[in-house]
């Protein structure tokens, strides 16, 4: 797309499946103009043909920083690089769009966070539920049932093909119930709005095609202050299930609330990105019984008219990341949640590893 005067100059590093679809978003909505496109293999070849052609294209995120002098960063590589990628842009005074998490360690996303406030820049993380309408009003209707809450989460990805090379190179540095985690942890905390106070967590290593050490299914449980609890499952690779991979359920004193996704839901979905986002229906029941115990109201099916794809979902949160910057927008909030959801995971990811409950 043509520049003007007013462009936000944003340096892509990156350039896979989050990275693509984020210089899609840079290219089309307008704010933005690309000025390269970073990775160290054929990604950014592919991705700048994708586009037209038209884009710088680098191996080296330091040259590229130096020769574009960029206002903005995104960063979609293997989290290991996030904290340095990001710091080294706020160094040279940039904004920084970084996909989750922040870091692949607490003390890396604080020091994430702490560089973003020292260069008075934006730092937006890329948690695109939260830009989801029916993820939304999802975490609005789980508001109305009262507390406590029980909260059920999983997606488990029967991956093969490109994803399980995808997989098994995020399985480097983190485990699967870390990586994703952070997206379904972060609702339940937008849930409850509570302080979490113990985490438990078990795993199980299922193929010896992954790091000694680390594991591809996982399964945690929080327990907050409000006496709200929650689980989330996650498992990546050819091995893993798809019978009820994707659920999405909470649950409170006055009834629950469930994303019914029969399509994304379907067999041959569980690893495809596009599928992750959809809620296509809210199925909300009310627990409301008369004298005999039946119930007084019908089920509610809530299908919004706004349900945006993967893509729109990425282009909205450009747009957010624009307004942050435009706008000076405060985002003390969205930077400490994003902090306290991965602080979570690595406590979940802690428990597997020692077999403790682990106390927040």
């Amino acid at each position: 797309m043509a520049s003007d005067l007013n462009s936000i100059r944003v340096l892509v590093v990156g350039c896979g499946n989050m990275g693509a679809s984020h210089a899609t978003a840079y290219h089309t909505v307008g704010g933005f103009q690309i000025c390269g496109l970073v990775s160290t293999g054929k990604s950014k070849d592919t991705l700048n043909a994708k586009l037209g052609g038209g884009y710088a294209v680098f191996s080296d995120y330091t040259e590229a920083l130096e020769k574009t002098k960029p206002d903005a960063v995104c960063i979609s590589t293997y989290p290991d690089t996030h904290e340095s990628f990001a710091i080294q842009a706020f160094q040279h005074g940039c904004h920084v769009f970084i996909e989750k998490p922040v870091a692949d360690t607490v003390a890396g996303a604080e020091r994430v966070v702490a560089a973003a406030i020292k260069a008075k820049k934006k730092l937006v993380v890329g948690y695109i539920l939260r830009h989801h309408p029916s993820w939304e009003k999802f975490i609005e209707l789980a508001g109305k049932l009262g507390k406590p809450l029980v909260m059920r989460m999983n997606l488990n990805q029967q991956s093969h093909g490109i994803m399980w090379d995808v997989h098994r190179n995020l399985m480097k540095s983190l485990s699967p119930i870390v990586d994703c985690g952070v997206h379904y942890i972060d609702v339940m905390c937008q849930m409850t709005r509570s302080k979490p106070l113990q985490v438990s967590a078990i795993g199980a290593r299922l193929t010896e095609d992954i790091p000694a050490g680390n594991y591809n299914y996982g399964q945690l449980q929080i327990k907050f202050a409000d006496g709200s609890v929650g689980w989330y499952e996650a498992g990546w690779g050819p091995m893993i299930s798809e019978t009820a991979f994707f659920v999405k359920d909470v649950i409170g004193p006055k009834g629950c609330v469930s994303i019914v996704a029969k399509d994304a839901g379907a067999s041959g979905k569980s690893d495809s990105v596009e599928a992750h986002t959809k809620t296509e229906s809210l199925r909300f029941h009310h627990a409301d019984i008369d004298e005999k115990n039946n119930f007084t109201k019908k089920d509610e099916w809530i299908n919004l008219q706004d349900e945006p794809d993967h893509q729109e979902l990425c282009n909205r949160e450009q747009r957010y990341f624009l307004k942050a910057i435009r706008e000076n927008l405060d985002l003390s909030d969205h930077m400490q949640d994003a902090v306290n959801s991965l602080r979570i995971a690595f406590a979940c990811d802690e428990s597997v590893r020692t077999g403790n409950v682990v106390h927040l």
